[in-house]
Parts: structure tokens; sequence; C-alpha cells
């Protein structure tokens, strides 16, 4: 028991979840998941366990995966401690759920999950702990009720915890998925918390869990109606290209990319989230009143989506 939390019951709830959402995507896609198992050396800077379950080259997903870790460390990263730099320097522990999809089709979005627990054990006070995660979907070619799909789904997982969460954490993500050096978000946001424990351990990992439940129902009728929607080299370039977004997001802002690399994480687990084909063009720009256009002026500026549609 660490900060009155049961971290056994936890980890099987976590890897129960990622079983979960395994199955529910293994059924839309007709390529298996490989289990890529893994467990720390005794002389690795971090100690524990996980599992990584991938699919690439899928007829559905092109690229994607599931991923559970459960980690110790003597010393927290400093993409960590620079916000609590009391805690600098003291042991720790984590674990999580974290998930990209990259769909083959272009217009089924791209999607990111994460649920996990932070605990610091500074050596002259009690335990901390911190939850965090959240869900973002990333299109392309964006469909209005897809974005209200995604949203009601996390305002429906979060309002039993309070109706403040879900407008509080849609702001937090809409500010954190940002490339502020584009001055542009990476997509059409969703929810994101971090740091979070105002509830209290058990309820702070109920409403955890429960984010984590939704992605399911959340994301599976978005693939389910986009999937089959006839696409030619005009739609793949562009996804190709918006996906560069993706890697520059990942690689210069993601938190959870900086606190993975910095501590010592498993490097394919960590840039798993990477889509497989990305380009880059020098000052593009889409044509006027395109499709591709459409993305800029009606989905990627910040807007409430169920206020404003539902």
């Amino acid at each position: 028991m660490i900060a009155d939390l049961d971290i056994v019951s936890i980890r099987t709830e976590l890897l129960t979840l990622q079983a979960n959402i395994l199955d529910g995507l293994q059924a839309l896609e007709p390529k298996p998941f490989v289990r890529d198992a893994w467990q720390r050396a005794p002389d690795s800077p971090l100690q524990g366990d996980g599992a990584s379950c991938l699919v690439e080259g899928g007829e559905i997903f092109e690229r994607g995966g599931c991923n559970f870790s459960h980690v110790r460390g003597q010393k927290l990263p400093p993409t960590a401690s620079a916000r609590h730099p009391h805690l600098a320097g003291s042991p720790f522990e984590a674990m999580g759920v974290s998930l990209v999809i990259h769909p083959r089709n272009p217009y089924v979005p791209t999607v990111h999950l994460n649920v996990r627990l932070l605990m610091v054990q500074p050596a002259d006070a009690p335990p901390t702990f911190w939850f965090g995660g959240g869900m973002d979907l990333t299109p392309y070619y964006g469909r209005l009720q897809d974005a209200q799909h995604f949203h009601q789904s996390c305002k429906t997982a979060l309002d039993p915890h309070g109706t403040d969460k879900y407008p509080r954490f849609k702001t937090a993500c809409d500010d954190y998925f940002y490339l502020k050096h584009r001055n542009e978000a990476r997509g059409i946001g969703g929810v994101f918390f971090d740091d979070f424990s105002e509830l209290g351990p058990h309820g702070s990992w109920a409403m955890t869990r429960d984010v984590g439940a939704a992605f399911l129902p959340a994301y599976v009728p978005i693939v389910k109606a986009n999937a089959n929607t006839p696409y030619g080299e005009r739609e793949r370039d562009f996804q190709a290209y918006r996906r560069g977004r993706y890697v520059e997001f990942n690689l210069v802002y993601d938190r959870g990319t900086l606190f993975g690399l910095h501590g010592g994480g498993r490097t394919e687990s960590i840039l798993m989230s990477m889509p497989p084909v990305v380009h880059w063009k020098y000052d593009w720009q889409p044509e006027l009143r395109s499709a591709e256009a459409a993305l800029y002026t009606e989905f990627l500026p910040r807007r409430d989506w169920i206020k404003d549609y539902f």
C-alpha cells in the first residue's frame, strides 16, 4: 500500500484495460497485434516490466499499439522534478497504459490515450501521488459528428466525478496539444489532466479509470463510420504531411515522451507513437476552399464542440 492505494489492484485494472482495448481494436483489424513483453535488467536505471502490443502494416491501422508499463527508479527525472523541485532526486514509481493509433485511411483520425499514476517517496515526507491522462483526436479530414461524439464521450466519462472536470480538462487539452512554433493545434483535442490528486487517492483513480474505459466507445464508432471512405494519393499525401505535426509535437513538447527518454525508459515502447509514413514540405499551403483547407479553418481552431452543437 502506497499513499493509501492498493498498487497491486491498480496494476491489475490497468492490465485489464489494456486487454479490453486490444480486444476492441483487434475486432476492427484483421492483422494480429504482436505482444512484446519486457522486463528491465537488474542494473538498469529503471526497474520494472511491461508489455508493448503493436500492429504494423494492418488493413485498418497502418501502425499503432497499446502499451502497459510499471517502473521504479531511484531518482525522479528532470522533466518531472522541474515542476516539483522539492521532490528532485526522490525515488519514484510509475505505471500506466498508453496508446496511439495511426489508421491507414486518411478519413479515420489518429487517436491517443494515456492513463497513468506517478508516486514519489521523498526521504523526509509521506509519499506523494498524482494521476494523469486523457485522450485526444487528430483528424486529417474532419467530420463534425466525429468531433461531437468524441467530446461527448469524454464529458460522459467525467461528469460523475464533477461537472467542472470536462470543461477544465478540455481547456487543458487544447492548451497542451498545441504546437507553439507553428501557432497551430495538433488536432481537435479531447481531455487532458496531469498532477491530479484533488479527489483523494481512490476518487482520483476512479476518475482516471473511467477515462480509460471511455476510449473504445469514443473511438470505435468513428473508425467504423470512416474506414471504408474512398481515398487516393492526394488524401494520403495530406495525411503524411499532417503526421509531421504529430512527430514535431511528440519530440519537442510531449512530457510523457521526454519523461521516458530522459528517465531511461524503453525507447522502442516510447517511440511507438511515431507514424509510419511522414512527409515535410517547405512552406506548403492548402488550396483555398479545399477539403484540406477545411481542417485549418473549421477543425483546428479552438471550439466548444458540445455547447455549440448539442
